[in-house]
């Protein structure tokens, strides 16, 4: 995944383009419809540091989504990442099946449609798109756009495809006051197949369109790929630093900020032959343009980077690999290239268990950092640190979810702590301790310590 970042840095824009609201339903462990929002409560509380003020909304920077193991917080950000590849990466043919599981604890709902709900701004205006589809083909879409940018009573739609199942074939009706020749348009329809979506289609098609264009450009260029406790960040933030797109001045500032003793990053290249066998595993990755895989067969070369980090120790320098730092180091290293990332540009990352090798002062400091100096980004983060959840000083109840597990049906619920009634949430409630004792949900149902196995069978 992280093979394209670079691809995605260098598309980002410096403008507003914000995510508002994101729903799925039957996906994974999640069944019923649930809802992931930004979209603030009249609440002002710390307004200039949470809230962003775009096209008549008040949209929030954060989402942070606490759980218990297994409740649900990653599916969120996998459905969501989901979306964005059904949405660049289309199918090459009929036959493939989309890579995903619909909710399997329930006979009916393993042969449902799966549904997407996304709703966000980019260039000032105001699109809502939705996807029903199963593991065969998307079944229906809908892209619309709001005539007032803070409220969606007033839409206007733009298309909407409906797929022939049993014939295998797509059919998008484009709104009258949407300009696109016939030809285009069936052109389009041709290279839209039943399991692509209607802007898959588009990404495979030579026709221009500015409200086609303008989606794919949200998904490719604001929502970044999920930041995964098992990324390899560093390569990514060293290549950006070498190519200017990072700026290293700065990720080092963050660093020593961070009470990392550093005092300089040095990034080394050699050029070195490049295994056969490698050749031959980079052609079957799907991620990988042909146009790249032959630039590097006709050079047979590649360009090696190896990492070190300074540090002075007794007005002395000593150096560094990056290997021999330590995980937190590392970890660091990387979230220091994506803080820079979101304060410069305007994008949206999702970070799964944010907390994942980081103290919890300095999961704090990184959280404080981004809301101080982010302008025009998002985060959304599942962690289980919970020392934030004691201090009201730092954070706002719509910016704090919760997945829970339905009891009886096993199923992911998300809910923010905005949605409590006052009666469970006053003002002088100790969120904290209200999390520890179970009144948020949101948490494992642990059994008795002890554990018997003087009846284990021989």
């Amino acid at each position: 995944m992280w093979v394209f970042i670079c691809n995605f840095v260098v598309s980002l824009q410096n403008q507003k383009n914000m995510l508002i609201n994101f729903s799925v339903q039957n996906f994974g462990s999640i069944k019923d419809k649930q809802t992931l929002s930004f979209e603030a409560v009249k609440d002002d509380h710390l307004e200039d540091y949470y809230v962003i003020h775009t096209n008549g909304l008040r949209l929030l920077k954060l989402g942070l989504i606490y759980g218990a193991n297994a409740s649900g917080k990653t599916t969120v950000l996998k459905a969501l990442q989901f979306l964005k590849d059904i949405v660049l990466k289309p199918q090459e043919q009929k036959s493939q099946s989309l890579n995903f599981d619909p909710f399997l604890f329930d006979v009916d709902t393993s042969k449902q449609n799966t549904i997407f709900n996304i709703d966000f701004i980019q260039n000032n205006i105001r699109y809502l798109y939705e996807v029903e589809l199963n593991r065969k083909s998307i079944v229906r879409e809908a892209l619309s756009y709001a005539k007032n940018p803070s409220s969606t009573k007033k839409t206007l739609n733009i298309f909407e495809r409906t797929t022939d199942v049993k014939k295998q074939l797509t059919n998008i009706v484009f709104n009258s006051e949407i300009k696109i020749d016939d030809v285009y348009s069936k052109t389009l329809i041709s290279n839209t197949l039943w399991n692509n979506t209607v802007l898959g289609g588009f990404l495979k098609t030579n026709v221009e369109l500015k409200e086609l264009t303008d989606i794919t450009n949200w998904f490719d260029s604001y929502l970044a790929p999920i930041v995964y406790t098992q990324s390899e960040l560093d390569n990514y933030i060293t290549n950006s630093i070498d190519e200017c797109e990072i700026n290293k001045t700065i990720v080092l500032d963050i660093l020593r900020k961070a009470d990392f003793n550093l005092s300089d990053i040095f990034i080394k290249k050699e050029e070195e032959d490049i295994p056969e066998e490698l050749l031959d595993f980079l052609e079957k990755q799907k991620d990988i343009p042909k146009d790249k895989i032959q630039e590097l067969k006709d050079k047979r070369k590649i360009t090696a980077i190896t990492l070190e980090f300074e540090h002075i120790v007794k007005n002395k320098p000593y150096s560094l690999s990056f290997n021999k730092e330590s995980q937190g180091t590392q970890r660091y290293y990387g979230f220091a290239g994506i803080l820079y990332l979101l304060i410069k540009k305007s994008v949206v990352f999702s970070i799964d268990e944010l907390e994942s090798s980081l103290h919890p002062d300095l999961f704090q400091h990184f959280l404080l950092s981004f809301l101080v100096n982010s302008k025009q980004s998002q985060l959304i983060a599942t962690t289980h640190n919970r020392e934030i959840l004691n201090n009201k000083d730092i954070f706002r109840k719509d910016a704090i979810w919760i997945t829970d597990k339905d009891n009886e049906e096993c199923a992911t619920e998300l809910y923010s702590l905005a949605d409590f009634d006052t009666y469970v949430i006053r003002d002088t409630t100790n969120i904290l301790n209200a999390y520890k004792l179970g009144k948020l949900g949101g948490t494992p149902n642990l059994g008795s310590y002890y554990i018997n196995i003087n009846d284990e069978s021989e």
